[in-house]
């Protein structure tokens, strides 16, 4: 597993929290290739509002967008188990540091928690999950709480905080 970082605009907050140990995490309990590659940027309000109304046609910032790349269910004719040294391009996370601030102070947990959160997220739609109906919701946040759980029990327990109303796939995103 592979995760590139971009800390950016998150330099000196959110560089300090675990992110590439928890991304390594679940990419490996959602089994994902060996070789998989996920990319991680930290962006001002401004740019990930850019984005979300470029790429979503919604406008004002969110916390978190994922765009995928090499998506796990495509028929791409080319088996990456065959050449471990080429990389499984699973797509990009874009999380908003100041929206993540906002929304942990409402929620009532750490900000470390929430950005956490919104990593999780983030991999899951890169991973195939999404939350367009209320089954595949249930599914994900589901899927959210018990691999936020699991790596709290791994001794992060900034994430043991995170209340079941702030996991909100029918939300915002």
């Amino acid at each position: 597993m592979n995760v590139l970082v971009d800390w950016g605009y998150g330099a000196g907050t959110v560089d300090s929290f675990p992110l590439v140990e928890l991304a390594c995490f679940v990419l490996e309990h959602e089994d994902a290739p060996l070789n998989s590659e996920v990319s991680l940027a930290f962006v001002q309000n401004e740019r990930i509002a850019e984005l979300n109304e470029s790429y979503r046609g919604k406008v004002g910032p969110t916390d978190v967008l994922s765009f995928e790349c090499d998506g796990l269910d495509d028929e791409f004719g080319f088996d990456y188990s065959l050449d471990p040294d080429m990389p499984f391009e699973l797509g990009d996370v874009i999380i908003a540091p100041d929206v993540a601030r906002r929304q942990s102070a409402e929620f009532g947990h750490s900000f470390e928690a929430e950005v956490s959160l919104l990593l999780v997220h983030g991999l899951l739609h890169l991973l195939g999950y999404d939350h367009i109906e209320d089954d595949e919701a249930e599914e994900m946040e589901a899927r959210e709480r018990e691999l936020l759980s699991e790596w709290a029990d791994f001794g992060h327990d900034a994430v043991r905080g995170v209340r079941d109303d702030a996991i909100r796939v029918r939300g915002e995103h």
